[in-house]
């Protein structure tokens, strides 16, 4: 890892919008954009194309290094490619959400997937988001946010995406979900979601997409 290559991370809870601000920023500045949740959601989804019980330490590590997880740029919008296949619909998914933050729990998976997020810190830069960007996994990051928002307008903006694709949801079912993961992540032995003591944190409710974007791009050193 060469630590002379500028990072941002932007954590915070699912719905905080920090996937959508990420690709952008990424975009802007022309660096690499690392999805780390994905990398979660693809062993999960992983774990079950294999029948892995998720609740079987060992087997899972296993799953975590035998798991081949690409992520696919070229087009208009990100697509993640798990063991050759494109599972980007199937990683979306509120199962395949639960099973990644299970397995975001267990030590030995989060030490699996350590090296493998600290890789694509490349030139000329990297923006990564997830729940221990900044804690945890590039602690020396020259930028760090966390995201956040009202439990109740994260469920709102997962339920208009979800629609958005056809998918039937209750907004009641995606707010105890929400709720449910925040308590989990926060409560977890190992990597608690939580701001860096150095992180600036946004509360993005009622904020529109381009206010988040400008407003963390604000935060950055000139260029």
């Amino acid at each position: 890892m060469d630590s002379t290559v500028p990072v941002l991370t932007i954590d915070g809870p699912s719905g905080s919008g920090k996937g959508t601000i990420s690709r952008l920023i990424a975009r802007r500045l022309g660096w690499h954009y690392l999805d780390s949740g994905a990398l979660y959601r693809a062993i999960g989804v992983a774990a079950g194309w294999s029948d892995v019980d998720l609740a079987d330490p060992a087997a899972l590590v296993r799953c975590a290094f035998d798991t081949r997880i690409e992520f696919d740029e070229s087009g208009e919008e990100l697509r993640i490619l798990v063991n050759g296949m494109d599972a980007t619909d199937e990683l979306r998914t509120e199962t395949a959400g639960a099973a990644a933050s299970a397995i975001a729990a267990i030590p030995e998976v989060r030490s699996a997937l350590k090296e493998r997020q600290r890789a694509f810190r490349q030139p000329p830069g990297l923006v990564a988001d997830g729940r221990d960007m900044g804690t945890v996994i590039f602690p020396d990051a020259s930028c760090k946010v966390f995201l956040t928002a009202s439990a109740e307008e994260r469920a709102e903006r997962r339920y208009k995406q979800l629609k958005d694709k056809g998918v039937s949801v209750t907004l009641e079912s995606l707010l105890r979900e929400i709720l449910a993961r925040d308590a989990r992540d926060a409560q977890r032995a190992v990597a608690p979601l939580r701001p860096a003591e150095d992180a600036v944190c946004i509360d993005t409710t009622g904020m529109s997409i381009d206010a988040v974007v400008e407003r963390v791009l604000a935060l950055l050193p000139a260029r």
